[in-house]
């Protein structure tokens, strides 16, 4: 059996969770709009930045979930 790591989980996990959940939500809202028929009244809204916006915090946080997977704070 492997021994389980006991203590608190560093703040860079929790970080990447809220990242990783804001940039789902920011995507697909994104999404939604890009298939909405509503016109669009931004100058720069044909370059789409919230589905560049949400990728990114979606990326961002994956990496922050990875790589603070199993460090503990005692």
């Amino acid at each position: 059996m492997a021994d389980k790591k006991e203590g608190l989980k560093t703040i860079w996990y929790f970080a990447g969770i809220v990242l990783t959940l804001m940039g789902a939500l920011v995507m697909l809202a994104a999404i939604i709009d890009l298939f909405s028929s509503t016109p669009q009244k931004t100058v720069l809204a044909n370059l789409h930045p919230g589905l560049w916006w949400g990728a990114l915090m979606l990326l961002t946080g994956i990496l922050y979930l990875i790589k603070n997977r199993g460090k503990v704070v005692k």
